[in-house]
Order: C-alpha cells, then sequence, then structure tokens
C-alpha cells in the first residue's frame, strides 16, 4: 500500500468535514450526548473496520471520542485505505 501525498491527503480532506491531518495521521472527535451513545459509535465503527481489514486507533473519554487512521503496512503513513475507512466512518453518524 502506497503513502498519499500531502496534497492527495489535503484534497481527500475536502470531503471529509471536520477530519485533519497532523502527526502522519488522519484524525476526527467525535461528539456525543453520553457515554452509551459513544460506546454504541464504538462498537459500529469497529465492525466497519473489521469488514475493512483496516483498524482505527479510537479513544474515549465519556461523550467524545477521538479516532487516528494511518497505515501500519505503509510505515504508519495515511493511505487510500485510511481515506476510505473515513469515509465510511462519515457514513455511520
Amino acid at each position: 500500500m502506497k503513502p498519499l501525498s500531502e496534497q492527495e491527503i489535503n484534497s481527500a480532506l475536502e470531503s471529509l468535514e471536520g477530519w485533519g491531518f497532523n502527526d502522519d495521521k488522519l484524525w476526527k472527535k467525535f461528539e456525543f450526548s453520553d457515554f452509551k451513545e459513544s460506546l454504541a459509535f464504538i462498537v459500529r465503527v469497529g465492525i466497519e473496520a473489521e469488514l475493512q481489514t483496516h483498524h482505527p486507533r479510537i479513544f474515549n473519554v465519556y461523550n467524545s471520542v477521538t479516532i487516528g487512521l494511518q497505515t501500519h503496512d505503509a510505515g504508519d503513513k495515511v493511505t487510500q485505505n485510511d481515506i476510505d475507512l473515513a469515509t465510511a466512518i462519515e457514513g455511520i453518524i
């Protein structure tokens, strides 16, 4: 899997509202009304990630979930796999 250039990443981010690129990963913070909603979101993301065989970094504190995406097989860089999973995550919301 080939890492994307910064230009390719920035172009993809134009259609991924709220996602950012920092420290060689895509990331976004999601806010929910309570822990139960944030946990349900995490489970749905986990199922989608498993279907894509691409596993994100997920951090949860009460009602907030932060997701980081990078491809380990590409030297922990952003690839099309990360863009695809971010797009799928947006579909979950």
